[in-house]
């Protein structure tokens, strides 16, 4: 069985938002729950909307506990290329384990289409290993 999507830590990191674009013109959006993220951004066209990065992010409660502060929910950051206009975006959404298999499926889709991108590099690397 392969790792939970929160055991998962990518290498870097990728800034929030956009570095163009001030923070009033929306390039980084909030969601309370992921059916109210994947309501808005679900079923949006893949190749238009190129997921380039996912980040499922929980916070560390010994960052919390000693100062008596509630543990913040896990949060789901999802970092986008609307590849029509050339617009840098990213998305944030609370997420709970029992979402797991929902994002996992949706995150899949949206690999698919990045690998489909890289597709004859990744073939030639394939071959290289085998």
């Amino acid at each position: 069985m392969s790792r939970n999507l929160w055991e998962h830590d990518h290498p870097y990191y990728c800034a929030k938002g956009n570095y163009f674009a001030s923070p009033d013109k929306g390039m980084h959006t909030k969601y309370d729950s992921w059916t109210a993220f994947h309501a808005d951004w679900g079923d949006n066209d893949p190749d238009l909307n190129l997921v380039v990065r996912w980040d499922w992010e929980r916070p560390d409660p010994a960052d919390y506990k000693p100062y008596g502060e509630a543990v913040p929910p896990d949060t789901l950051a999802v970092y986008w290329v609307l590849q029509r206009k050339a617009i840098l975006r990213s998305t944030e959404c609370v997420v709970t384990e029992a979402d797991e298999p929902a994002v996992r499926e949706w995150l899949a889709r949206r690999a698919q289409t990045i690998a489909d991108v890289w597709s004859p590099f990744l073939a030639a690397a394939e071959g290289a290993t085998a």
